[in-house]
């Protein structure tokens, strides 16, 4: 699980990559979801909350810029 301190000290661009990666991450948990095929039901759970974090990092720093 990402801490929103180690996120903030991220630039724009890794940020992005990270995003990318946990969609990624995020599409294959739930693939595996649907084959039955899930050893941690959990990990979805802080996917989501691991992109919604970066999303939120990069919409705040996107009105500071302003």
């Amino acid at each position: 699980m990402a801490k929103v301190e180690d996120l903030r000290a991220k630039t724009e661009d890794q940020l992005t990559a990270d995003l990318a990666e946990l969609k990624r991450e995020a599409f294959n948990l739930r693939f595996q979801a649907a084959t039955n095929q899930l050893e941690r039901p959990a990990r979805i759970k802080e996917v989501r909350r691991d992109i919604a974090r970066i999303k939120t990092l990069q919409g705040e720093r996107a009105r500071a810029a302003k």
